[in-house]
């Protein structure tokens, strides 16, 4: 097994027993549930935007460990991020994990980019994605839902 490897089964199992903003966020201001049902994962992702700014945002179900620790990831990632700059981090994440990323694709991912290692496994691109996708319709289809739930 190579570094990269290593990398990246460290990272997955450290984000999914430790995931970082893993909860509901009430007061939110954009909401989104994605759903794999071929395996079950199933996660909710509220964000607090506020003048184009993601201020804060946090996730909430479950799923394999790539789905949790893509999840975790992803909202270290785009936390303080505009609104453009996140959707444009998720289309190069999704870019390397189905396998037609570019090397500037892989070097503006950071650390997001050892997850690169699920295009070897097709059936697991879908639980990486699942949570990206989330943030995505959350962003471009429900902005403005408000929640107090």
């Amino acid at each position: 097994m190579n570094r990269l490897d290593n990398l990246y089964q460290e990272l997955i199992l450290d984000h999914n027993k430790n995931p970082h903003n893993f909860g509901r966020l009430d007061p939110h201001t954009h909401y989104s549930k994605g759903v794999n049902p071929l395996c079950g994962d199933s996660y909710e992702i509220t964000l607090w935007v506020k003048d184009d700014i993601i201020h804060d945002l946090r996730f909430v179900g479950s799923g394999c460990a790539i789905s949790k620790s893509s999840g975790s990831m992803m909202t270290d990632a785009i936390k303080g991020k505009t609104v453009t700059e996140a959707l444009l981090l998720k289309d190069q994440f999704l870019a390397i994990v189905l396998g037609t990323g570019t090397d500037a694709n892989r070097s503006e991912l950071g650390r997001l980019a050892v997850l690169e290692g699920v295009k070897k496994f097709p059936a697991r691109v879908k639980c990486a994605a699942l949570v990206w996708r989330a943030v995505e319709d959350a962003l471009l289809v429900r902005e403005g839902t408000i929640s107090t739930e």
